[in-house]
């Protein structure tokens, strides 16, 4: 199939337009960051998680994904990753989802299309415990839990599906020490796991503030002060991102050569 059939497929699925507020009241706040929402859902969850929102690999240590075989297979000028939308998730809730995934075909060559039986490795998005994915291609069905209840959004989608294509968290990335102090006297108790640096393939590309991926500089607080702080200034405000910055698109375009 071609990615212009591909496209016109996901467009046939949006008739209805995507509404500011889901069937399930999860109300959009264009000023809350995908970092805020995400903390804010996985809060009191049980589920065990990695780094707030990454799920255990199935069968493998994914970092760094260029090294470990975790990317999704490309054909052609394109990576197609299949996918299934649980059924639960109303018409509008869908739409939330798919508009997320369709910003991957308008500044990448990632294509998602529909799973049909013959796909072995697929992404099932389904209304779980709260936001969280698996870093990069697992193998077989794998699960994206966004919960309909306060983790619909198009900055979560992306941050999400960002994981589920290889990608880790900024604040832990490779070089981090060179661009952020972690004070660790500020972390919660038993959160210090969510600061541990990995080992990271950062592509060439900048530390970037302004990532999609970074969380803010009072993730994990526990008196209110910063647990992040950024060496060029200390003073800066960051992990505000919405939607995927430059240095997030050319990380997909560089990792996947498109």
């Amino acid at each position: 199939m071609t990615p212009v059939l591909l496209l016109l497929l996901f467009l046939s699925m949006t008739a209805v337009p995507l509404s500011a507020q889901s069937d399930s009241g999860n109300e959009i706040d264009e000023s809350t960051s995908a970092s805020e929402i995400i903390s804010k859902a996985n809060a009191d969850i049980k589920t065990h998680l990695m780094y707030d929102d990454i799920a255990p690999s199935r069968s493998r240590n994914a970092v760094p994904c260029t090294a470990s075989g975790c990317k999704w297979p490309k054909e052609g000028g394109y990576v197609y990753v299949p996918i299934t939308i649980s059924p639960s998730y109303s018409t509008s809730e869908r739409n939330i989802i798919i508009d997320g995934l369709l910003s991957f075909h308008r500044s990448t060559c990632i294509r998602f299309h529909w799973r049909n039986p013959g796909h072995r490795d697929y992404l099932n998005f389904f209304s779980g415990t709260g936001c969280w994915s698996y870093l990069g291609r697992q193998g077989g069905p794998q699960d994206v839990s966004l919960r309909s209840n306060g983790c619909l959004y198009r900055s979560t989608v992306q941050h999400e599906v960002l994981h589920a294509l290889g990608f880790h968290h900024e604040q832990v990335r490779s070089d981090r020490d060179q661009n952020v102090q972690i004070l660790t006297k500020n972390i919660l108790p038993g959160a210090e796991h969510n600061f541990v640096k990995a080992n990271t393939n950062n592509l060439g590309t900048p530390y970037d503030f302004n990532s999609v991926m970074h969380y803010s500089r009072l993730a994990f607080s526990r008196n209110g002060q910063p647990t992040i702080v950024a060496k060029s200034n200390p003073n800066l405000s960051f992990g505000n991102a919405r939607e995927m910055s430059a240095n997030d698109i050319a990380r997909v375009n560089r990792l996947y050569g498109c």
